[in-house]
């Protein structure tokens, strides 16, 4: 009985408490039942079963996954980018340096190219060979100038002196090698001798010029030649030159006259 009324008392309780009396009238006023809140969940520490720990140890290890392609190719752009500026970079130094050294040996040194002059032409022979070829023998005089106060010329092995007519070489020979100091004068022998295919043709063709009394020449030269300045020895260039002269005629073991000479040179590096 005892436990009957504990159990009904709280509710008669409740609702007592739920009825509120108006000052006014005296009636009561109905409140809804407030129902108890549910006690806090508890979190229990539940160890994890052997089988969910094998489990967990088989499962693979995740690894980052790689950069998309796009971002591979922005890298790779970027270091060729780098690389062609690095490049682009050190060729313009490069041509700011050569062109800084070049003024300074320019107004320093005042280079000037060698001057060139044909002196004499002597033929020893010119005739028809038994296979019909022009055999061709030469002697020519050639006087070199160096112009320049602080810089020596080596003419180097490997020059060459050739005579043409129209388009037949005649006959070439070596030039010598020396060394021509500054403001120097130097006359140079140079035997020549040639061959030349259709030697009836040329031979007909320079005796009718000697008719005339004007046999148009071109004395080509290619010479080697490396440059001194003070104590320094540059690299090689070489000296082109094309002499275009006029004899009044190629005979043989007499004195010919050199009637117009034109020389005009230039240096190749």
């Amino acid at each position: 009985m005892g436990d009957l009324q504990q159990r009904v008392h709280p509710v008669l309780q409740m609702e007592a408490n739920n009825k509120k009396i108006s000052p006014a009238g005296g009636k009561t006023e109905h409140l809804p039942t407030q129902r108890p809140f549910p006690p806090p969940a508890t979190v229990e520490n539940k160890k994890a079963s052997p089988a969910r720990e094998k489990t967990q140890q088989l499962l693979p290890v995740q690894r980052p996954l790689p950069p998309p392609p796009l971002m591979v190719r922005n890298k790779k752009r970027n270091l060729c980018c780098r690389i062609f500026c690095w490049g682009l970079s050190l060729l313009i130094i490069a041509l700011i340096a050569l062109a800084v050294a070049i003024t300074v040996i320019y107004f320093v040194f005042h280079p000037k190219i060698p001057q060139y002059e044909v002196n004499s032409l002597r033929v020893s022979n010119l005739g028809i060979n038994l296979d019909l070829s022009l055999s061709a023998l030469f002697k020519v005089e050639i006087t070199a100038r160096n112009p320049n106060e602080k810089i020596g010329i080596y003419y180097e092995k490997g020059g060459r002196l050739q005579v043409w007519y129209t388009k037949t070489k005649l006959c070439e020979g070596p030039i010598p090698k020396f060394y021509q100091g500054h403001r120097n004068v130097t006359r140079l022998n140079v035997d020549l001798a040639g061959r030349a295919q259709f030697g009836n043709t040329v031979l007909s063709a320079l005796q009718q010029q000697q008719q005339t009394g004007r046999v148009p020449l071109d004395l080509k030269v290619d010479a080697p030649v490396s440059v001194k300045l003070g104590k320094l020895k540059l690299r090689k260039v070489r000296i082109l030159g094309n002499c275009k002269i006029v004899v009044d005629s190629l005979s043989t073991n007499n004195r010919i006259n050199i009637k117009a000479s034109d020389c005009k040179f230039r240096l190749k590096l």
